[in-house]
This record gives C-alpha cells, sequence and structure tokens, in this order.
C-alpha cells in the first residue's frame, strides 16, 4: 500500500445514543410512577375518607421533599459521579411508589409521599449531568427535547393504565405494580453505564473526540471545585429561571395531580375514559417537549443566538398555551375541551428543553447542583398548585356550584400565571454563566 494513501478514520461510535435510551426510560418510569396517583386520588380519597382539600396536601407533601432534596442530591453527582447516585435514587423511588399502596390513612399516605419524593429528588438534575458529559452541544437540544418527550409519555400512559390497573387488582396493589418497574431499571443500568465516556470500553477514540470537542463541561472527582454560592444567589439568571418554572410548574402539576378528576367530576367523564383523556393531554406535552428539543437547536443552528433559541421560544410557547388554556373552559365537549388542552400543554411543554438548555449554559462545572437549585425553585409552584385547586373546588362546592362552575374559573388563575411565566421568560440572559462579569460575555 502506498503511503500517501491517507488512513481511513474510523467513525466515532455511538455508545452516546445508549446512555440516552438509558435516560429517556428513566424518564418515562419516573413520570410513571409519578402520575399514577392522580388516577387513583378518587378512589383513594374514598378508601381512605380524604376531602379534594387534603388530597392536595398529599401531593405538596411529594413536592416539598422533592425540592429539599434536590440540590444536595444533584451536588452528589457532581461529587462523587451519577452512576451510584440515579442507582440509589430510582431504587428509593421505587420503594415508596409500592408503598403508597400500603397507606391506612391521611398520615401514612402523606409520609410515604414525602419519602417517594425525598427518593425522586435529584433524578433530573443527574440526567442533566450526564447529558452534559456524554453529548456535545449540537446535539444536546435533541436529547433533552427526547427525554422530556420520554418522561411525558410515561406520564401519558400512566392515567390509562392507572385506571385499568386500578380496575383490575385495586388501587393498592397497581402502586406495587409500577414500583417494579425502577427495580429493574436500576439493575441494568448500573451493570452498563459508566460516569465518563474515556471509562466505557465500548467507546472509540473518535466518539470521545467528538463529544470533548464542544463540551464545556469537565470531568469532576474528588477535586470537584467549590460552589461559589454567592455568585450563584447573586445571579439574575438563577432567580428569574426558578421564577419561570416555577409558573410552568404551577400549570404542569394540573395535569399531572387534577386533571382526571377534574375531567370525572367537571366533564362527567367515566374513570377509564378520564384516563384516557388525560393521557391525551400529557401525550400533547409530550410532542411539544420533543419538537422544542428541535426547535431549540434548529434556532441556535440558523440564527446563532442563545437568547433567541432559549429566551424567544420560550416565551411565545407559555404565551399561546395561555390563551388555549383558557380557550378550553370555553367548549362543552368534554373530548373537544381535552384535545384544546392538550394543545396548551404542547405549547407549554416546548419550554422545557430551552429551559435545560438556559441552565446548562449558565452553570458551568456546577451543573448537578444549580440544576436542582433552579429545578427546586418550582416546588411552590408545584406544591401550590396541587394545593390551590383542591381547596378551591371544596370551597366552590361550599358555595353551592357543582360540575363546571365548581372548576373552570380556576383556569383563568392558571393561564395568568402562565403568562407572568412569559414576561419572565424576557429577562433571561443564558450569555452569562454564574459568576461572569458583562465585561466577560
Amino acid at each position: 500500500m502506498s503511503d500517501d494513501i491517507p488512513a481511513v478514520l474510523p467513525k466515532p461510535t455511538r455508545v452516546r445514543f445508549g446512555v440516552l435510551a438509558f435516560l429517556c426510560s428513566l424518564a418515562f418510569v419516573l413520570y410513571i410512577d409519578r402520575i399514577c396517583i392522580g388516577q387513583a386520588s378518587t378512589d383513594i380519597e374514598r378508601d381512605l375518607g380524604i376531602s379534594h382539600k387534603w388530597m392536595g396536601y398529599v401531593g405538596a407533601a411529594f413536592t416539598l421533599a422533592y425540592g429539599l432534596f434536590e440540590i444536595p442530591t444533584g451536588y452528589w453527582g457532581d461529587r462523587y459521579g451519577s452512576r451510584g447516585v440515579l442507582t440509589r435514587i430510582v431504587i428509593w423511588w421505587s420503594g415508596f411508589t409500592a408503598l403508597t399502596g400500603a397507606a391506612w390513612g391521611l398520615p401514612s399516605l402523606m409520609v410515604v409521599r414525602f419519602l417517594f419524593g425525598a427518593g425522586e429528588a435529584g433524578a433530573l438534575p443527574n440526567t442533566a449531568r450526564v447529558l452534559a458529559r456524554w453529548f456535545p452541544a449540537t446535539e444536546r437540544g435533541r436529547a433533552q427535547g427526547l427525554i422530556n418527550c420520554a418522561a411525558l409519555v410515561g406520564g401519558a400512559v400512566s392515567p390509562p393504565v392507572a385506571a385499568f390497573l386500578i380496575k383490575l387488582v385495586g388501587w393498592r396493589w397497581a402502586f406495587v405494580v409500577f414500583g417494579w418497574l425502577g427495580v429493574v431499571w436500576a439493575i441494568a443500568f448500573y451493570r452498563w453505564f459508566r460516569d465518563e465516556p474515556d471509562q466505557h470500553p465500548a467507546v472509540n477514540e473518535a466518539e470521545r473526540n467528538l463529544i470533548a470537542a464542544s463540551n464545556l463541561s469537565k470531568p469532576g472527582g474528588t477535586s470537584h471545585p467549590s460552589i461559589p454560592w454567592r455568585s450563584v444567589l447573586t445571579s439574575a439568571n438563577v432567580w428569574l429561571l426558578g421564577g419561570v418554572i416555577t409558573c410552568t410548574a404551577f400549570n404542569s402539576y394540573m395535569y399531572f395531580f387534577w386533571y382526571p378528576t377534574y375531567l370525572k367530576e367537571a366533564r362527567g367523564v367515566s374513570d377509564v375514559n378520564a384516563g384516557l383523556l388525560a393521557g391525551l393531554v400529557l401525550a400533547g406535552g409530550a410532542i411539544g417537549s420533543v419538537s422544542g428539543g428541535f426547535l431549540v437547536d434548529l434556532l441556535l443552528r440558523r440564527t446563532g443566538s442563545r437568547r433567541w433559541s432559549r429566551s424567544g421560544l420560550a416565551c411565545c410557547g407559555l404565551t399561546t398555551a395561555s390563551l388555549l388554556l383558557w380557550s378550553s373552559t370555553l367548549i362543552d365537549n368534554a373530548v373537544g375541551a381535552a384535545a384544546c388542552t392538550a394543545v396548551a400543554a404542547f405549547a407549554a411543554f416546548t419550554c422545557i428543553a430551552p429551559w435545560w438548555g438556559a441552565v446548562t449554559d449558565i452553570s458551568g462545572p456546577h451543573l448537578g447542583a444549580l440544576f436542582g437549585l433552579m429545578n427546586s425553585l418550582g416546588v411552590p409552584g408545584a406544591m401550590s398548585s396541587q394545593i390551590f385547586l383542591g381547596s378551591f373546588a371544596d370551597w366552590m362546592k361550599s358555595q353551592g356550584h357543582s360540575g363546571r362552575d365548581q372548576w373552570d374559573p380556576a383556569f383563568a388563575i392558571y393561564s395568568l400565571v402562565l403568562l407572568v411565566g412569559a414576561v419572565g421568560w424576557l429577562f433571561v440572559n443564558p450569555t452569562r454563566q454564574v459568576g461572569q462579569s458583562s465585561e466577560q460575555e
């Protein structure tokens, strides 16, 4: 062979797509286990003698624990690696998913759901950390969109599957069935995954170079730098991104927790059909989340602007979602109202990938901890959503209202909060990393 003939360079391996498959399946199981209680809530309320108001507090107990433990478990991933941390997270939450079926009253149910929330905390911060290490920046938006889509597909199938299982074996054993999914995932993940691409035996040098070429996140380890908390707590971006996730969480948890009950009580839909229509709404969100991921990458390539691909896209999405959600209350047909709400969910969930992208942009080497911080700032929105709608429905009932008159007026509040989130996005600057001065941009 002539020395003048250049050697054929090996193509990059595609191990990172195996990593993505694990992260997508993680998100799928996470949302199945998180959302199945929404379909079961009417049976739980009846059997345990719980009102809508107190069922809202049960949901809030999960959300409170989730927020409290987001930062520590995100930091543990930064400090020790995500392989062991994610395995522990999934086994923990799976156990308390199953134990939900053992609750015998309101106090035990609240304790179990609080511990369930503590177990789920850190899953998404560590997912973001894994993405930052295993994917080049130019592929991250699509990967984020697919993960978010998988989560919402899990959410979409959860209500109808839960309705089927509850009818077949009762709500208690349905939670046991859901709990086993995560255990299987955790065993497979721990055996196959490695924290860094250069630790995985199936990754070749071409794939390692592809990932490293545009990856600003460097491997951690025991020398991981301390978090600059003063810069973090004085960063406008941190508080703005926390604020917009509060607004979107307020909206999302209405879908996750209360929408099946709304369909049954306000729209007169049967249990099984309520599960199907609630799944339709979350399917709209799933399509929106993956579409948002592709739009983020497309806008970044076409415009070169992180502001347009993050803030501009998200502002438009939340504004559209606000208008459509309110419009759904003007539709008399239950299927038509759910379809309109599904389009509203599509618009709202296009904003997830821009949010992930902006958080990754500003966090630098502290992505796990800062993602956990900003994600936990959404907890007030998630908690208040669950408490608000349950309490509102009970109060309206006490005033003599029933059906749609009891529930629909609350949707005006949800629409207004989405508009507040849209305005907040206008002030987010994803080009400024935490601790970076304006002269360094």
